[in-house]
């Protein structure tokens, strides 16, 4: 590929961009390729895959990227990064299609038609989390509304989030073509919500890649620095590295333990967070390459590490058994730090190649989906259990409901973006808790009932305080009594979890309801009389009923009580219900405006019409000033019948109205159609206009010839075949063609339907 130079103007550094691009047909056989490599794709997958291909690129015909590529190829893109993590047909083809009911005129129920449930559902929560309404929030509001979504769409379906992430690499990838504000914006997003989700789902594939890039655009110097330093290192890191991976190689066969060693050198953002962290330079980090065991069995990691341990003394404090205690991201490997023969030090891993796989690939490696008769198999379970963390996310959206009070406990409380303790129980059960837990989130972890009737505790079988902070391998006991009041507010300072936070406000709420529905009630009429809001205004049902609805309560008291208890800031509340009051008012506004523009077109039936884009001969009646273009998905030609779709923002869109686009159109929507019809002379100008037949054939040798020639005769100008035939010998040839008008059309129909082996043949629409 040719490349230029282009400077970044902020930075004054260079940027490599393509003078030109891969086509994306070629883009969809890579994704054949790759998709071809899962064992479980079978013919009739690849059949799906293709309809896909086929849908989102007729969608995306006229779109193109700020790149200048069309806007096909990141579609496939993303479902090559898709493929590649080994996930399922459905998966891939939402993320062939996760553009598509945003930015064309399909709608989910034709997807749910065409490629069943599951990819519509995909499709339409990956649209829902890119279509969130932000406006009016700072960077801490957006970032909380983005998590909110993406949890709340995790739970339903965790592929969703996967396509997201997918979605998001990809738009790194091609980062240098936004601005440099955007990049910075971009990268600090990815940095603070992306890439710490990959992680928590142990997608350590996606997630490196999403660090590097990030870094790429936050601190490019900085990057540049590191990057060009580890070059020169390498020249002399590499010939190591190779001999530690072939010595130990040598001392692992020497035992009888058959397994695969290698080397690799740490990303380049975890190195630089390194030197940041510790205050160090380069040449004074000597961990910056691990050496990695992968055997058969659980059995072979522990005899693996005794014998490089017999060989490597380990540095102390260094070893971790992630074997034994998994992180909550299903990680599982034993780390250890050594010293090599010439004093260096160097990292090793150890771990199956089951859970090299999970390491690389996290969730998408292991979850499990419903059977065809909708139970779940028990391996789901133990993945299930395995997500707790999601579940106690969701609690905390459903209690914190101030934006900067949810990404403060997200980032400090659910361990998000830091490690977890270990404890354990008498009987020897371990409980993880994040960082800086205290005897009372232990409690809450064993039961509810236990942290309400909590009254102390013992630590390695001495008494604490409720505020002590919990190390890695503590023996707790938790000490209840039947007397104890309950807990303490004073607890929710103290507490570190977000499951005992919850918890432990659940308790007040119940404890003192009709308390706190009234103090409620007295802050949000101070509140709205404060800031001078007509509260009567704004109380409509429909907008109560998406508070209610937002903030998980069962009725408006809930709520109330929620707000009297504190739980819920009585301004979050009523600032909500202005903004949803707002979009409700500008909504009826746009209504009626559409409304009007169609009643003057009614009221000016008789009336000369306006003609727009004449040079394609087309008639729009009584509407003024909007520019007119031809759909993709019917291709009308002069000599259909037609009509316009009124679109905001882009004019009247003309389909042929047996159209299956606007045959299955929501009745909502067609309130925008309008009258539209070809001027008497549109078949006798010099315009072309593209037809599309779809051919129902029974194969035979020689038959696409006879089909071309028919065409040929005509000088009619081929613009594409597309060809698909069954293992039954039947098939359909998709022929792409320029033409005058419906006439000329039909002509080449009817000269067609007398060619042997051809069975039907109609116009391609939707």
């Amino acid at each position: 590929m040719n490349k230029t130079k282009v400077k970044n103007k902020e930075f004054d550094i260079d940027i490599e961009r393509p003078n030109d691009f891969t086509e994306p047909d070629r883009l969809y056989a890579d994704l054949v390729k790759t998709v071809r490599r899962n064992p479980d794709i079978n013919n009739g997958d690849l059949e799906i895959l293709r309809r896909a291909y086929m849908t989102a690129k007729n969608a995306h015909m006229d779109q193109k990227r700020k790149s200048g590529e069309p806007y096909i190829t990141h579609p496939v893109c993303v479902a090559i990064i898709l493929a590649d993590l080994g996930l399922d047909i459905d998966t891939i083809v939402a993320g062939l299609l996760h553009d598509i009911v945003e930015d064309t005129i399909l709608v989910k129920e034709q997807l749910q038609r065409i490629f069943g449930k599951d990819v519509a559902d995909l499709v339409d929560g990956v649209t829902k989390l890119t279509a969130l309404d932000i406006s009016g929030l700072d960077k801490t509001e957006t970032q909380a509304e983005n998590l909110r979504k993406m949890f709340m769409a995790m739970t339903h379906d965790i592929r969703v989030i996967i396509v997201k992430l997918a979605d998001r690499l990809h738009n790194m990838r091609t980062l240098q073509y936004q601005t440099p504000a955007k990049q910075k914006e971009k990268s600090r997003e990815t940095l603070d919500i992306y890439s710490p989700i990959a992680q928590r789902l142990g997608i350590s594939k996606l997630k490196d890649e999403l660090d590097d890039i990030a870094l790429r655009y936050i601190d490019p110097e900085g990057y540049a620095d590191l990057e060009n330093k580890l070059n020169e290192k390498n020249s002399n890191l590499e010939p190591y590295m190779q001999s530690i991976v072939d010595e130990v190689k040598g001392h692992i066969d020497d035992a009888g333990i058959d397994a695969t060693v290698n080397g690799r050198v740490k990303h380049l953002f975890s190195i630089y967070n390194k030197m940041k962290r510790q205050n160090k330079t380069l040449d004074q980090i000597y961990d910056i390459f691990a050496v990695r065991i992968i055997v058969e069995s659980i059995k072979d990691c522990y005899a693996a590490l005794g014998i490089i341990h017999e060989h490597y003394k380990p540095i102390p404090g260094r070893f971790k058994d992630y074997i034994a205690m998994p992180k909550p991201n299903m990680y599982q490997s034993l780390h250890t730090t050594v010293i090599g023969s010439d004093g260096t030090p160097f990292e090793i891993q150890i771990r199956t190649y089951e859970m090299h796989r999970t390491a690389e690939y996290g969730i998408a490696a292991h979850w499990q989906y419903k059977d065809q008769n909708g139970s779940q198999p028990t391996e789901q379970t133990k993945e299930t259990e395995k997500m707790n963390w999601l579940h106690q996310i969701m609690e905390l959206q459903s209690e914190n409901t101030d934006n900067r009070e949810f990404m403060s406990l997200l980032k400090s409380d659910l361990n998000l973006f830091s490690e977890t303790v270990y404890c354990f129980t008498p009987n020897g059960q371990v409980k993880n808790l994040p960082a800086g837990s205290t005897p009372i989130d232990f409690a809450y972890a064993i039961h509810t009932a236990v942290g309400n009737r909590m009254v102390g505790a013992r630590v390695n079988d001495q008494m604490v305080n409720i505020d002590y902070v919990l190390q890695n391998g503590d023996r707790v006991e938790i000490i209840t009594s039947q007397n104890s009041r309950g807990p303490s507010r004073d607890w929710l300072n103290i507490v570190k979890s977000t499951s005992a936070r919850n918890k432990i406000n659940q308790w007040f709420k119940t404890e003192f309801k009709e308390e706190n529905i009234v103090t409620g009630k007295e802050k949000v009429e101070k509140y709205c009389k404060a800031k001078q809001i007509d509260f009567s205004e704004i109380n409509r049902p429909e907008i109560v009923e998406k508070v209610i609805s937002r903030y998980s309560c069962r009725d408006w008291n809930s709520v109330l009580a929620t707000i009297g208890h504190g739980g819920i800031k009585e301004g979050q509340v009523i600032n909500r219900m202005v903004e949803e009051y707002k979009k409700v008012v500008k909504k009826e506004e746009t209504d009626e405006q559409v409304l009007e523009l169609l009643n003057e077109s009614a009221s000016n039936k008789n009336a000369k019409a306006k003609i727009r884009n004449s040079k394609h001969g087309i008639t729009v009646k009584g509407v003024h000033d909007l520019a007119v273009r031809f759909s993709h998905c019917c291709n009308p030609v002069p000599g259909d019948e037609i009509v316009g779709f009124v679109t905001r923002g882009r004019g009247v869109t003309i389909h042929r109205t047996d159209c299956i686009n606007v045959m299955s159109m929501p009745p909502e929507e067609r309130n925008r159609l309008i009258p539209a019809e070809w001027l008497n002379d549109a078949t006798h100008t010099n315009n072309k206009y593209e037809a599309l037949l779809r051919i129902y054939v029974a194969n035979r040798i020689g038959l696409l010839v006879d089909i071309t020639r028919v065409l040929s005769e005509k000088g009619i100008d081929i613009l594409s075949i597309e060809t698909h035939i069954g293992k039954n010998e039947k098939g359909t040839i998709t022929i792409s063609f320029e033409t005058v008008g419906a006439n000329e059309v039909n002509s080449i129909i009817e000269k067609l339907r007398q060619i042997d082996c051809i069975e039907d043949i109609e116009r391609a629409t939707g």
